[in-house]
């Protein structure tokens, strides 16, 4: 996430001071997000630096001082929503890495590894769930965060049943395979190593 475009999407709106542009962010992201107000500050002298703000010049530091967006700010800010975010390599998902370093690990149980993080995926989704009824009607940013964090999870829960699968397939064609080395992927898919 950019707070630094956080910032600059909130300064299209007018004028702010530092500590109105970290409440603002919390509640727009659904208070998900907490952000330091050192960080606000700390952020809004760079943009200022990189001439993307520029400060009302009242207070050296501190809440009194306003920013506002230049238009250099604002070519940024639009560029920034139009680019899709990188996702064309693989994050480093803890989970995944868990399994992997599992099936070298003798004695450990995958199976029942991968069950103890399903149970535990299952009850946070319950717990979102319970949220997506209270916040429907009361804060569209939270409901939005809901839905997209639900969706996440059952993802992660499709690649759980999905890798189990084939480590069962593995097993079932060679026992000896389960835990077979894995190929490198090639550099193209841009892997970070």
């Amino acid at each position: 996430m950019s707070v630094r475009h956080a910032l600059l999407a909130l300064l299209s709106e007018g004028p702010k001071y530092g500590l109105q542009l970290r409440q603002e962010f919390e509640e727009r992201t659904g208070e998900v997000w907490p952000l330091n107000v050192g960080q606000v500050y700390t952020t809004l002298q760079r943009l200022e630096r990189d001439g993307l703000v520029v400060s009302d010049g009242i207070s050296e530091d501190g809440p009194q001082k306003g920013f506002r967006i230049t238009p250099e700010g604002e070519n940024e800010l639009a560029g920034w929503l139009r680019t899709p975010p990188d996702l064309s390599s693989p994050p480093r998902d803890e989970l995944v890495i868990k399994v992997l370093i599992a099936l070298r690990v003798p004695g450990v149980d995958v199976h029942e590894l991968m069950q103890a993080h399903r149970r535990y995926l299952v009850e946070l989704m319950q717990e979102w769930t319970r949220l997506k009824e209270y916040a429907a009607d009361r804060d569209l940013g939270f409901a939005v965060i809901v839905d997209a964090e639900l969706f996440r999870l059952d993802a992660v829960i499709g690649w759980l049943d999905a890798a189990e699968g084939r480590i069962k397939r593995a097993a079932f064609d060679s026992p000896t395979s389960a835990t077979l080395g894995l190929p490198k992927l090639p550099k193209k898919v841009g892997v970070r190593r």
